[in-house]
């Protein structure tokens, strides 16, 4: 897991596909990206994919910017 690109590691800026797609910048610098292989199991991922809706819910009810931004274009 890692909040930036895999060709930019170590960097702090967002991922330039998704600036790209038009994801605005303050989304962009939230965003999370996932490296799953062969030996990740489906129990692993259900479990993740549940901790993750958790938290990003939890995030949400905090953030003052996720309710200035609340649109259907990004699916948030």
């Amino acid at each position: 897991m890692s909040s930036g690109s895999a060709c930019s590691s170590g960097s702090l800026d967002p991922s330039h596909v998704l600036l790209a797609l038009g994801v605005p910048i303050g989304l962009a610098h939230g965003s999370l990206r996932f490296s799953i292989g062969k030996d990740n199991t489906k129990e692993e991922i259900d479990y993740t994919v549940d901790a993750l809706k958790r938290s990003v819910e939890r995030l949400r009810l905090m953030s003052p910017l996720f309710k200035q931004i609340k649109s259907p274009k990004y699916n948030v």
